[in-house]
């Protein structure tokens, strides 16, 4: 039987590869083998195994994006028609309101129903229109005296009005005007409404095309200052710095 040659490291001349035993050889390009599969690994596969999955998280995100957006997109459709249906009964509302030459009949009639209902009417007194934005407010002064039940067929009376009246009150006080005839306030003393109170108004389409006019102005011209104010401020740090 043949006994395998033993062979040591140290006994190996490596200037003379050739020279050496066949396991030594085969150990050595085992070895080589690994290294250059290692490196490979190291210098190819692990950074494209890096991108691929940064690629993968992004797919991830972009599919996430790509179904929240379809989900946007399949229920714009019905929000643009559920918006124009706002819009409508927006205006149909709007229309139901008291219009330019309608207001001043209006006035008359609030102060009217006041007078109907028995409420004695110390100050009535309309003041300027304030323009919005597609409406304009109209504030009155008012002083009331009347029972509790009068000021309750007052309000009645100015909702039955034919045009909806929309009125909010500001400032309000409503006391006891005296008192009765055995010095108690009853349900029918007479009550004391003093304040303010304003009425509203849509505006015409021609009123509304000033509005946005005088808007666009009023922006321009805050554009016009600023771009003056920038240019003031460059010309004093230059005359510093001089």
């Amino acid at each position: 039987m043949s006994k395998k040659k033993s062979f040591k490291l140290n006994e190996l001349d490596f200037n003379n590869i050739g020279s050496w035993p066949q396991q030594a050889k085969i150990g050595f390009c085992a070895i080589i083998a690994v290294v250059i599969v290692g490196l490979a690994w190291y210098l190819l596969v692990s950074d494209k195994r890096e991108e691929l999955q940064r690629l993968e998280r992004q797919e991830a995100e972009l599919r996430g994006d790509f179904e929240k957006e379809q989900g946007k997109a399949a229920n714009l459709e019905p929000l643009k028609q559920q918006l124009a249906q706002m819009e409508q009964q927006l205006q149909q509302m709007l229309r139901q309101l008291p219009s330019k030459t309608e207001m001043p009949d209006l006035i008359v009639d609030i102060s009217q129903t006041a007078l109907a209902t028995g409420i004695t009417n110390e100050l009535f007194q309309p003041g300027g229109e304030q323009p919005k934005e597609f409406y304009a407010e109209k504030p009155i002064a008012l002083r009331m005296v009347g029972s509790y039940h009068q000021f309750g067929g007052f309000v009645s009376g100015v909702a039955s009005l034919p045009r909806v009246v929309i009125m909010t009150m500001h400032d309000i006080s409503l006391k006891p005007r005296g008192k009765g005839p055995e010095g108690v306030i009853t349900p029918n003393s007479p009550l004391e409404l003093a304040g303010t109170v304003k009425t509203y108004r849509y505006l015409d389409e021609e009123e509304v095309a000033k509005q946005e006019e005088a808007a666009a102005k009023a922006e321009a011209g805050k554009g016009k200052k600023g771009g003056k104010k920038k240019a003031s401020e460059k010309s004093d740090s230059k005359k510093g710095d001089a």
